[in-house]
């Protein structure tokens, strides 16, 4: 398959959401963590009608994004009742897989994606993420004030674990530990299944956050979990850029992991977004606008063979935009096409 577009990061399949997909020409359709019945797990008929509402507009479905958070934290945490939760992921696995979705996204950060600032001013005066270390630091005494820089529906979880400085610590040793312990046992089962699980890299990608470390925090997290993986065909990366583009180095992160990785046929699918500054300070942006030249990486993404889709993610906040960004979206998604179009052209021209 080419390099496409598709349309995603959103909870509900609606009928205005599938239109507006057919309607800026793109031909896939994304979910993240999708509103289903069940407390613990999803159910392949859940899954199938999903699946059968997109293909009915003449759309694929790409690509499940998360599970809720509280499927697996205590795999992510290495708590009791571990076990039970990954007996029930992996039967979520085979949900998502014999419904004809062919690829499962996770990430391994049991407290989530913090952000300092939802609407920091960018181009024109439209509004974005950002994160400052220093306003965390700032806070790192209480806990309640920590969970502010989380995802409102997220914040007050029990499945969040959030310590204040001085607090309990859970070191990158264990995190490595109970990811090791989690990928050994449902990537036999993505493979039987024919689902890939799609790893997204840390958000913000910082060492330690609340006390609980993260992992794929710098490239080399990625290696490390590909050798843990052993050569798995399920084991992929949902390779978010602006992730990479948020790590020390910025621009040489996206370049050298998608060098490493694209050639192997590991990149499920891309969330296509920069930002301005690395951490310990950084704040999302247009495309364009940021680290990298989105060109020099559509030509590079070309080069090397990836054949997935790509996703906007996050884009700014416009004026008079909906709660889902439909004009920062249709910026982002038109950026893209356009992108695509002039690599199809660059290569027919050699």
């Amino acid at each position: 398959m080419a390099i496409r577009v598709a349309v995603g990061q959103f909870h509900e399949l609606t009928e205005e959401k599938l239109r507006f997909a057919a309607q800026i020409g793109v031909k896939g359709i994304q979910m993240n963590n999708p509103t289903l019945p069940g407390d613990t797990r999803w159910e392949e008929a859940d899954v199938r009608a999903l699946v059968e509402r997109v293909e009915a507009h003449g759309l694929v479905f790409e690509a499940i994004e998360n599970v809720p958070t509280h499927f697996y934290h205590k795999v992510m945490l290495g708590l009791p009742g571990r076990d039970e939760q990954i007996e029930n992921y992996c039967h979520t696995i085979r949900a998502v897989g014999r419904a004809g979705v062919p690829i499962l996204g996770y990430h391994f950060m049991p407290n989530s994606v913090w952000r300092t600032e939802k609407l920091a001013p960018t181009r024109g005066g439209a509004g974005a993420t950002q994160f400052d270390q220093a306003v965390v630091d700032a806070a790192s005494h209480d806990p309640d004030a920590l969970r502010r820089f989380m995802p409102t529906t997220l914040g007050h979880a029990f499945s969040m674990p959030v310590h204040a400085k001085g607090g309990a610590v859970i070191s990158e040793d264990e995190m490595w530990s109970n990811y090791k312990y989690f990928i050994d046992a449902v990537l036999p089962v993505a493979e039987e299944e024919g689902v890939m699980l799609a790893l997204h890299p840390d958000d913000p990608p910082t060492p330690s956050l609340g006390g609980v470390a993260r992992l794929f925090y710098r490239p080399w997290g990625f290696y490390n979990a590909f050798e843990l993986a052993k050569g798995s065909k399920a084991w992929g990366l949902d390779l978010c850029l602006g992730c990479c583009s948020e790590m020390p180095g910025g621009r040489d992160n996206v370049h050298e992991l998608i060098e490493f990785f694209a050639p192997k046929g590991r990149i499920a699918y891309i969330h296509f977004r920069d930002v301005q500054g690395t951490v310990p300070n950084f704040t999302e942006c247009f495309i364009g606008d940021g680290n990298f030249d989105p060109a020099e990486v559509m030509v590079q993404l070309a080069r090397t063979g990836f054949d997935g889709f790509l996703l906007d993610d996050h884009v700014p906040k416009m004026d008079g935009d909906s709660d889902w960004n439909h004009r920062g979206r249709s910026h982002a998604v038109g950026y893209l096409q356009g992108l695509i179009r002039m690599g199809e052209f660059m290569a027919s021209a050699r």
